[in-house]
């Protein structure tokens, strides 16, 4: 598959091309407002794959079109930016699945609370911004950034997966399956992201406040 990575140049884009060049065969793309800034980080992750061995080759696109002719686009933006990079990609979305990893956060006296938009949720707000017809599901919610863009470190994590059209999740839980460490899990329909969205701010507080559990991911036994 092609994986689009809108907002690629941030922590999370990062990690998650890293990650799918490594452990996929999957064609992954790095987009950004600024297409210069998406290929120098597309150079710097090749780069990086190439210190560990690993042969990557990463193209770097303006947001539209990375998501040109993509199976997937993953919304690497924070979710102020997700109704805009929506719209700016837009007309580059034929038959393509978007994923939502986004969380509204706020910090309040040292500790950061879960903000909800009026949608109820991020992933909520996503599926509202998306085109009739582009199925959006939410994933990739809570994972520790820094962690996952280390390729020293190993994972043990699990992805919760949240949508209303079952094919669409089907396809990101294998992508999410991929990658070494990570196992997708069904957590249900989109109505269910709002529960999801919430253990972000509760897994920053404990990691910020726990020092042997720094970069703290989930995972049910």
């Amino acid at each position: 598959m092609r994986i689009a990575l809108c907002g690629g140049t941030g922590d999370l884009g990062r990690g998650l091309a890293l990650r799918l060049i490594r452990d996929t065969d999957h064609e992954v793309v790095v987009g950004s407002r600024d297409p210069e800034k998406a290929r120098e980080h597309a150079a710097e992750y090749e780069d990086e794959l190439g210190s560990h061995d690993v042969e990557g080759d990463i193209n770097g696109f303006d947001n539209a079109m990375a998501a040109d002719r993509a199976d997937v686009v993953v919304l690497c933006v924070p979710a102020y930016h997700l109704s805009d990079t929506i719209d700016a990609i837009e007309g580059s979305l034929d038959d393509t699945v978007l994923v939502s990893p986004a969380v509204g956060m706020r910090r309040e006296e040292g500790t950061m609370n879960y903000n909800p938009p009026s949608a109820g949720s991020v992933t909520a707000l996503a599926a509202a911004a998306a085109p009739d017809g582009t199925p959006v599901v939410g994933a990739f919610h809570n994972l520790a950034a820094g962690r996952l863009a280390d390729l020293d470190a190993s994972l043990d994590w699990d992805v919760l997966v949240v949508g209303d059209d079952a094919d669409a999740k089907t396809t990101v839980e294998r992508l999410a399956d991929g990658i070494d460490g990570i196992r997708a899990l069904d957590a249900g329909p989109l109505a269910a992201a709002s529960e999801v969205e919430s253990l972000t701010p509760l897994l920053i507080n404990v990691a910020a406040n726990n020092d042997a559990l720094a970069d703290l991911g989930v995972s049910f036994n």
